[in-house]
Parts: C-alpha cells; structure tokens; sequence
C-alpha cells in the first residue's frame, strides 16, 4: 500500500471509526487517540512488510482491540462479552454517525448552536431564545434552515436517514 493509498484510507475511515470508538469508550478524546494510535500501528505494520487484504476490516478489528485494552486498563469490569463483535451493521452505524456530525459541523454557526441546544441538549425553543437572547421566531428559523440542510446532506445519493437524537 502506498502513502497516498494510505491517506486515502485514513481520511475514509477516521471519523467512522472515531464514532465507533467513541460508542465502545464513552470518553471522544480517548476514542481519538484509539484510533490515532491504530492507524500509526497499521503503518507500522505495513512499513515492516505485512499484506493487509480489507484494510476496512483491519482497521475496525484494530480499533476494537485497542478499545479493549483501554477498558481493561482503567480497570473497569469490562469483558469481552461487553465489547460487541464487529459486523455490518457496526461499520453502517459508524460511517452513518459521521455523515451525520459532517453534515452537522457544516451547518451555519448559528444554524448549528441552534440545532445542537435544541437536539443534543434538549432544551426548547424559549430556552434557547432566552440563552442566545434571540426571538422565538429566530429559533424556529433556524431550526427549519438545519433540517432542510441536513435533509439535503444526508439524503444525496444514499437513502434518507433517520437521525438518532431527533
């Protein structure tokens, strides 16, 4: 594999597996370094002369151990059984949870504190009015500017998307 196939791959396949990560550790700055350090690993292992036929599947295994040996070394009671086997649904899961946080992350600024007070942070519409000190009216603009953005962004080319935290 070469450096640019490599980095192809890398810029595939980090968010996904950033999300993935994120889902076994619970702790984002953890599951960046996880999978940060899976990576230089692969290379590594590439560097030394090893054959990787799904680098996909490599990756994800990688990430997944990785995390275990996280787990295991807060010591937490984390079994095996605890860490779910990788299949297709996980890798869709994943690559579906980084479409989602890029479409968010290119929302308008304002657009995008709007969405996530009202989405991640549950809070209502006069909450957040009050909060940003803005009209209710403003709110629900841009609100609706979000969905009709997202919708665009996740639905070019793929089937429609059912967003989680909706």
């Amino acid at each position: 594999m070469t450096g640019h196939e490599f980095d192809t791959w890398f810029r595939t396949l980090y968010l996904p597996l950033g999300m993935y990560a994120l889902r076994l550790t619970d702790d984002a700055d953890s599951a960046e370094d996880l999978v940060e350090d899976a990576f230089v690993k692969a290379w590594q292992a590439l560097e030394a002369g090893k054959e990787i036929e799904n680098f996909r599947a490599y990756m994800y295994r990688s990430v997944r151990n990785e995390c275990i040996s996280f787990l295991r070394s807060r010591r937490t009671t984390v079994g095996l059984e605890a860490v779910p086997e990788i299949d297709e649904e996980t890798v869709d899961t994943s690559i579906r949870d980084a479409r989602i946080w890029k479409a968010i992350d290119a929302l308008p600024e304002r657009c995008r504190e709007v969405f996530l007070l009202s989405k991640r942070d549950g809070l209502s519409n006069d909450e957040i009015a009050e909060e940003l000190n803005i009209s209710v009216k403003t709110v629900k603009n841009q609100m609706t500017k979000a969905f009709e953005r997202l919708r665009e962004a996740l639905a070019s080319g793929h089937k429609p998307f059912f967003l989680p935290f909706l």
